[in-house]
This record gives C-alpha cells, sequence and structure tokens, in this order.
C-alpha cells in the first residue's frame, strides 16, 4: 500500500535533474544524525524536498517514513540517495538493543504541544451548558481572577467550585466538498469557576484566560487544559478526508497553522495520526484526447491530529512545501 501510494502520488518526483549522469559515479557517504528526516535530506542533498517518497520507496529498509536512526549512513549521488544495508552480522540482541534504544529516541522527538487553545468543531449534537450573562462591576471584558454571573444554577445540578471552558463560537462550518454542517468552530477563551450558586444562576471567578472573555461567552464541560505532547502514531486503518476549516480563517494554510478535518473516531482517527496533504490536478481536455485517465496527485504537506471529536478533529499543519487550502484532500499511510 504504501509503496502503490508513494508512485501514485510522487511520479513526477522521479524526474530530477542529474538522471543523465552515470550511474556507477562515486557516492559520497552521509550518516544520519539525530533530528534528521527524508524530507529535510531530500532538500538538502537532491534541492528537491518532493524527492522524498521516491527514496523512501526504493529503500525497502525504511519501514517508517517517519523514523530514520542516527548512525545509518546514505550513499548521496547527484541524482538520488540510497540507504546502505544495516550489518547483518552484527548480534541479534545487540542489533535489536540499539535499534530499541534509537528508536525511543527519535519518537522522543517526533512530539507536538498541545496549549488547550486550538479550538475544535462543536458538532451538531452537542450543546453549550449555558454562558457568561455579565461581568462585574458591568464591565465588557474580563480577565485572570475577574468575577463573572453565568446562567447556570443548581436546577441543572452544578455545584460550588465546579469548573467550566469558557469559549466563543465563530459560526458554523459546511464541507467545503459536500456542503454537509460539520458544526460550529469554537475558540477557548480560558476557564472558570463557580462560586456562589442560586437555583439558575452563579456567580464565578475566571481562573484563566487566553483571549479576552466577554459576555455571551459560551460555557462548556471543562477540558483539561494543561499542556500535554501528542507523540506521532500510525493509523490502523486507512483514513481519507479533507481539511474544512483553519483555526485562523484565512484562505491560505501553512505549516505551524491550527486545522479542523472531517476525520473522527467514528472513522478510526486518532491523536497522534499524520495524514498527507494533497491536491488533485485537474486535465485540460483541449490537450487529451482519452489516453490519460489523471494526472499524478500535487503534495502539498502533512499534518498530525492533536485532538478528536466523533466526526471531526483538530490537526497541526507540521509541514507545508506549497499553500494549503479548505478543501485538500488528505490521506494516511498505514502499516
Amino acid at each position: 500500500m504504501r509503496i502503490r501510494l508513494a508512485m501514485l502520488l510522487f511520479t513526477v518526483a522521479l524526474f530530477v535533474p542529474g538522471l543523465a549522469l552515470a550511474a556507477d559515479e562515486e557516492p559520497t557517504i552521509y550518516v544520519i544524525k539525530q533530528g534528521d528526516t527524508l524530507w529535510g535530506l531530500s532538500d538538502r542533498f537532491i534541492k528537491n524536498p518532493r524527492y522524498w517518497p521516491n527514496m523512501w520507496s526504493r529503500n525497502s529498509q525504511i519501514t517508517n517514513p517517519h523514523l530514520i536512526y542516527p548512525g545509518q549512513k546514505v550513499r548521496v549521488f547527484p541524482d538520488r540517495l540510497e540507504f546502505e544495508p544495516r550489518d547483518q552480522a552484527a548480534p541479534a540482541a545487540q542489533k535489536a538493543a540499539a535499534q530499541a534504544e534509537t528508536m525511543a529516541e527519535v519518537v522522543a522527538e517526533r512530539t507536538y504541544s498541545v496549549r488547550g487553545s486550538e479550538g475544535f468543531l462543536m458538532e451538531t449534537d452537542a450543546k453549550p451548558a449555558g454562558s457568561i450573562v455579565a461581568i462585574h462591576h458591568d464591565r465588557i471584558v474580563a480577565g485572570d481572577d475577574d468575577i463573572v454571573y453565568t446562567d447556570i444554577g443548581k436546577v441543572q445540578g452544578a455545584k460550588g467550585g465546579e469548573k467550566f471552558s469558557v469559549y466563543r463560537k465563530e459560526g458554523t462550518v459546511s464541507h467545503p466538498v459536500t456542503s454537509e454542517i460539520m458544526g460550529t468552530k469554537v475558540v477557548p477563551l480560558g476557564t472558570l469557576q463557580l462560586t456562589d450558586l442560586e437555583q439558575k444562576a452563579s456567580r464565578a471567578i475566571i481562573t484563566k484566560t487566553y483571549q479576552e472573555i466577554s459576555p455571551g461567552s459560551y460555557l462548556m464541560p471543562y477540558r483539561d487544559d494543561k499542556r500535554r505532547e501528542v507523540s506521532l502514531k500510525m493509523p490502523t486503518r486507512e483514513l481519507k478526508g479533507y481539511i474544512v476549516e483553519s483555526y485562523s480563517g484565512t484562505e491560505i494554510i501553512a505549516a505551524g497553522d491550527i486545522v479542523y478535518i472531517d476525520l473522527g473516531s467514528a472513522q478510526g482517527a486518532e491523536a497522534g495520526n499524520m495524514l498527507y496533504i494533497i491536491r488533485d490536478v485537474a486535465l485540460d481536455r483541449k490537450y487529451v484526447e482519452g489516453r490519460v485517465e489523471r494526472l499524478p496527485q500535487e503534495l502539498l504537506g502533512a499534518l498530525v491530529i492533536l485532538e478528536t471529536g466523533k466526526r471531526t478533529a483538530t490537526a497541526l499543519v507540521v509541514k507545508s512545501i506549497d499553500a494549503i487550502y479548505k478543501g485538500d484532500k488528505l490521506v494516511s499511510l498505514t502499516k
């Protein structure tokens, strides 16, 4: 599956400068260092970051394109990169221990931080628990340690000391391809804690803010906002989907941006899954006489899922080699 998909996506990557050079030209040897990636090696030596799937598909000892090991040797030719076979004479136990140690080092580096302020799509079957209806002294914004009033009270079963997360709704999100309503984009503003309760209202204190909080902000059950790390995890099934919205709402998406996708736990998506961002290349029928069914898809970048809902997920774009837009496709590479 991996090789087939790589060849489909990146046939164009085979046509790199220097193919006319002699195949038996003496290579330079490069030793993999901690933090190296196939993407980076392709960019550094071949001057073409799109070359890496070709290198991966041609080197059977690379079982996972995200994990290459310090100490591995690469033969650098003008037109290609080749991994040297590992030393088969090494004792099996010693080799396994070395690989396990190296794997731990590399995997430890392949983690991504979740800050708690990334936002998500509130799916259509979810509802807020309540809202902030006023701020102490009639102020229009609240910050850390400020007093606010909510419409959550004893009749909802709330208790003193209970925490809630505070959000701002930013509009309904529809699927850029199917027009299906995916949910409402919500942006985390902070957290609060109830202090005094009446039957249908309560006083609360703001315990943390990401952005200014104003009357009308929505309350939802508390979500732990402690910074945590998400490690890369291979998908257990094939995933295909789309980018449906971005945190910033800007037209162009790039590395470092938070996006929302149409894959959730119901589709088998999990935090840590890496997906590749691709785009179909349109055929110009004026120049095609039925011989070509489709063109190779364009690789745009990659993202990592940070958190999943039932049908949607929040993800971080970790690499972009071209402009990315809502509606661009997502695919996974499974074991």
